[in-house]
């Protein structure tokens, strides 16, 4: 794992966006794995704003999002489909055709999970995996105890992560109970993956991730046996990983 530090949230977000920029510029029909939540708005502002001034063209490359919750409509705005419409797709030129998302309304459950890694098996993989953490280690939204050997699935979110998306919700009980999300097992094929962390309340489980044991208990702990993973974070959220 190689590790780069930066200084704060938008240092964090500058280098992480260099990251993925310099990946679509050398293979401009990459597939990227993206994920939502409030870490990665600043990498998407700073992608939009570098194709905006003529630097970044995304016209061949095709995105694969992490997950989606189960029950909400594409134009719910707490729906992870509108989550990327607006503060990445729409400012861009990807084709929208080339965007995916679970279906957060599909009728039948497991077919969903089929169709999806249909959809990345038939891109030949991810080339660029981002990911967030979850203050339980959870990525995606892989919580604690889940198997490492899951592909796309659904998964019945614990109280923490419902409590942590609250905020994003008029009540705690209009946070959806369930959810899509690409397995570990997919995750880990991804050939490069990136992860940003920000802010001292990520610090005790980053350390827990990558010098603690490998345990389904923290998920992102499984990230410790990939050949291709760097961790982005400001000093808040390194602050307890050694410096090498």
């Amino acid at each position: 794992m190689r590790v780069i530090r930066a200084t704060d949230y938008d240092d964090m977000c500058r280098k992480a966006a260099n990251i993925l920029s310099a990946q679509v510029i050398l293979k401009p029909n990459s597939v990227l794995g993206l994920a939502t939540g409030s870490t990665p708005l600043g990498v998407y502002k700073l992608l939009a704003e570098w194709y905006a001034e003529g630097d970044m063209d995304f016209s061949e490359t095709a995105s694969i999002n992490l997950d989606e919750y189960v029950g909400l409509a594409p134009d719910n705005p707490q729906s992870y489909r509108y989550y990327m419409y607006n503060n990445f797709f729409r400012h861009v030129n990807i084709k929208q055709e080339n965007a995916h998302l679970p279906n957060g309304l599909a009728a039948d459950k497991t077919e969903e999970c089929a169709r999806y890694e249909a959809i990345i098996r038939s891109y030949n993989g991810i080339d660029m995996q981002l990911l967030g953490i979850g203050h339980n280690g959870h990525i995606g939204f892989n919580e604690p105890g889940t198997a490492f050997e899951k592909d796309t699935h659904c998964v019945s979110l614990t109280e923490s992560t419902i409590r942590a998306n609250r905020r994003f919700f008029d009540n705690e009980s209009d946070v959806p109970r369930f959810a899509y999300t690409m397995g570990i097992r997919t995750i880990m094929q991804a050939r490069h993956i990136v992860l940003i962390a920000s802010g001292v309340g990520k610090a005790e489980i980053l350390r827990e991730s990558f010098t603690g044991p490998m345990t389904p208990q923290v998920p992102a702990s499984i990230l410790q046996l990939h050949s291709n993973v760097v961790l982005v974070g400001d000093e808040e959220a390194l602050s307890r990983l050694q410096r090498e």
